[in-house]
């Protein structure tokens, strides 16, 4: 909700405005980024005009401090509730740093990919603050991404898969 959405907008600020639409897609019981998004947006569209964003919810595939089992059940929930809007919105794109509700939308992308309905290009990168290890939502979609980004060479070291750009937040 805070530091992700923080670190996802600044990475948007530097987006042409071929980058249109947008989707943005948050956990149900998200309040904050909205707020954060709809502004981000507003300021956006006094420079590019032509500037189209949509904003969808999905239910929070974990909540801190949930027991890893009760997560698989809920992250698999939200997998099936994430396959129909990602069908709908059919991104050529995913762009995605850490939270935990990207993974659904990441592995719904995936899915579809591999029913041969839509090829999405899925571009994860890990939050600045992840310095030694993977988030969870990192160990996930190493696997699943085609970019992995990381932010600090010795994540490139244990993750030879990563690409290490340096800090870009």
């Amino acid at each position: 909700a805070g530091g992700h959405t923080t670190e996802i907008l600044r990475l948007l600020s530097c987006l042409s405005e071929s980058y249109s639409p947008r989707h943005y897609v948050l956990a149900d019981s998200d309040k904050m980024s909205e707020a954060k998004i709809r502004s981000f947006e507003q300021k956006r569209a006094e420079t590019f005009s032509k500037s189209q964003f949509t904003l969808d919810r999905i239910p929070r595939s974990r909540e801190v401090r949930q027991s890893w089992i009760s997560s698989v059940v809920t992250t698999l929930y939200s997998v099936l509730y994430s396959l129909p809007l990602t069908y709908k919105r059919k991104p050529d794109l995913i762009l995605c740093n850490g939270p935990g509700t990207c993974v659904p939308v990441c592995l719904s992308a995936f899915l579809l990919g591999l029913l041969r309905i839509k090829r999405t290009i899925i571009v994860y990168i890990e939050s600045i603050c992840r310095v030694e290890t993977l988030s969870l939502s990192g160990k996930i979609l190493y696997y699943f991404s085609d970019y992995f980004i990381v932010q600090w060479p010795d994540l490139k070291k244990k993750y030879p898969k990563s690409v290490y750009l340096g800090r870009i937040v």
